[in-house]
């Protein structure tokens, strides 16, 4: 019966491990696919239509920026604020 829960432990570690040590995703950069994958409460429908934003008006200046795109609003972008990033030096989920 032990092996099961050694089995449970070790996955949970290497599950647990790429969450904690993931870069953040540059939403200056990233395909919507990638967005997607990133962003939790961002569909696909969602995620193009950051890139779409950002192809019309430039890339953001801000991750809070994000709320500009239709059906993006700030709890969205509060969820996910320490996995995203502009691409700016110490931008990192930057509300400035």
């Amino acid at each position: 019966m032990k092996a099961p829960y050694s089995f449970l432990l070790m996955l949970f570690c290497v599950l647990f491990s790429f969450a904690v040590f993931a870069a953040p995703v540059n939403i200056n950069s990233a395909d919507a696919a990638t967005i997607d994958a990133a962003m939790k409460g961002v569909g696909a429908k969602y995620a193009a239509a950051i890139v779409a934003y950002r192809t019309k008006n430039g890339p953001f200046k801000r991750v809070d920026d994000l709320t500009k795109v239709k059906g993006i609003g700030p709890k969205v972008v509060e969820r996910n604020r320490a996995n995203l990033t502009t691409g700016e030096a110490g931008a990192e989920g930057s509300t400035k």
